[in-house]
C-alpha cells in the first residue's frame, strides 16, 4: 500500500510504503532526481572508459562491462580504465555525503571537510606514513589517513569548543589548524627521499592515475558500511537542524548523537583522502548543488553521493582530454572549479554577516 502526503498546491512530496508492520517514507521528487543522477553518471563514466590513448567504441564499452565484449578491450576496460572510473565515483561520493554532514552540523555551506582541516589531517597522516615507513602500502596509506583524520576532528573540536560548537568558531579554528598541519606537511616533505617525496606530491594533488582493483576494494568496503550509516543518521541531523533546545526536547542525546556523525563524517572524508589523495572541493560543492536538484532545504545522503561521484567522474574526464596526450590529476581540475566558488561564499557569507 502506499500513501502520499502533499505540501504547498497540493503536490505530492513524500509518499510512505506500506507492507504489514513495516513502512518506509521517500520523497517520489529525491527519488526521481536521484535516478536522473545516476543515469547521468553512467553516462559520463562509459564515455570516460572509451576515450584515451586507445578508444574503445561505447557499445563495446557496455558489451565489455555485461561480460559479452571483445577479447581485445578486456584489458584496457577491465583492467586499466574501469577501476579509476570505479575509485573516482566512490570517492566523490565519500566526500559528497561526508561535506553534507559537517555542513548540516556546522549549519554553514563553509563546513565541509577540506575548508575546516579534516582533509589536511587524513593527507598529513598518509604523507607521514608514505614519508616515514617508505614503500608503504595502500593499506598502510589509509590506516595513516583515517588515524590522521579522526585525530584532526578532535582537535578542532576540542579549540573550537566554547559552551558549545558555534558554526563561525568551528569554520575559523578548522581553517587555521588545516593550515598548521599542511606546513607540517610540507615540512615532512623537504626530509624525504627523492621517491617518497615525489610519490606524496603527486598524491596530496589529488589524483586518480594508476588506480586499480587495489584500491577500488577497501574504498568499497568502507562505503557499504559508512553509507546505511549516514543515511540512518540522516534524520538524527535533520532534527539538529532545527535547533539544540528543540532535539533535547524531542528526547535526543546531544553529545552523543554528535560524536557519532562526527565520527561518520570523519571516516568518509578519511576513507576517499586515502583512496585518491585530497581532491579540492568535492565536498564544498556537491551538498549545496544536489540541495538545489531536489529542491529540499534539508540534508539529501544519496543525491549528494551521486553528485559528487558524478562531479569527480566528470572533472578526471576533462583533467584527461582537455590537454591530452597531457593528463592532469583530477584534483587541479576541481580546484579550478571549486576556488571560484568559495571566493562567491565568503563574499556573500561576509555580506550576510555569517561568518
Amino acid at each position: 500500500m502506499i500513501s502520499t502526503s502533499t505540501r504547498g498546491g497540493n503536490q505530492p512530496l513524500c509518499r510512505a510504503l506500506r507492507w504489514r508492520a513495516l513502512s518506509v517514507r521517500f520523497d517520489l521528487r529525491a527519488v526521481v532526481a536521484s535516478s536522473v543522477l545516476a543515469a547521468v553518471l553512467i553516462v559520463f563514466s562509459c564515455w570516460s572508459i572509451s576515450v584515451g590513448d586507445f578508444p574503445v567504441p561505447i557499445g563495446d564499452v557496455i558489451r565489455t562491462l555485461l561480460g559479452r565484449g571483445p577479447s581485445s578491450a578486456d584489458f584496457i576496460v577491465g583492467t586499466l580504465r574501469l577501476p579509476r572510473i570505479l575509485t573516482g565515483a566512490m570517492v566523490g561520493a565519500a566526500f559528497g555525503v561526508s561535506g553534507a554532514i559537517f555542513q548540516s552540523l556546522a549549519k554553514n555551506p563553509l563546513g565541509s571537510p577540506d575548508v575546516i582541516g579534516f582533509t589536511f589531517g587524513s593527507a598529513l597522516g598518509a604523507v607521514a606514513v608514505i614519508v616515514i615507513v617508505g614503500g608503504a602500502g595502500s593499506v598502510a596509506v589509509s590506516s595513516g589517513a583515517v588515524a590522521g583524520g579522526l585525530a584532526t576532528a578532535l582537535l578542532v573540536f576540542a579549540c573550537a569548543w566554547r559552551r558549545g560548537v558555534q558554526a563561525h568558531r568551528l569554520v575559523l579554528v578548522g581553517i587555521g589548524v588545516g593550515y598548521a598541519l599542511a606546513a607540517i606537511t610540507d615540512y615532512l616533505l623537504t626530509r624525504a627521499n627523492i621517491a617518497d617525496a615525489q610519490r606524496a606530491t603527486v598524491w596530496l594533488t589529488g589524483s586518480l592515475n594508476g588506480r586499480s582493483w587495489e584500491h577500488v576494494r577497501p574504498v568499497a568496503a568502507g562505503l557499504i558500511v559508512l553509507l546505511p550509516l549516514a543515511m540512518w543518521m540522516g534524520r538524527a541531523l535533520r532534527v539538529l537542524e532545527l535547533g539544540d533546545d528543540t532535539a533535547a526536547a524531542l528526547g535526543m542525546r546531544l553529545g552523543r548523537t554528535r560524536l557519532a556523525i562526527v565520527i561518520v563524517g570523519v571516516l568518509l572524508a578519511a576513507l576517499a583522502t586515502a583512496s585518491a589523495g585530497p581532491i579540492a572541493f568535492v565536498a564544498l560543492m556537491a551538498p549545496p548543488i544536489a540541495r538545489r536538484v531536489v529542491h529540499a532545504p534539508g540534508i539529501t545522503i544519496v543525491p549528494t553521493a551521486l553528485v559528487g561521484a558524478l562531479l569527480t567522474v566528470s572533472a578526471d574526464l576533462m583533467a584527461r582530454r582537455l590537454l591530452a596526450p597531457l593528463e592532469l590529476p583530477v584534483g587541479i581540475f576541481t580546484a579550478v572549479l571549486g576556488a571560484p566558488y568559495l571566493l562567491w561564499l565568503l563574499t556573500r557569507e561576509a555580506r550576510t554577516g555569517e561568518l
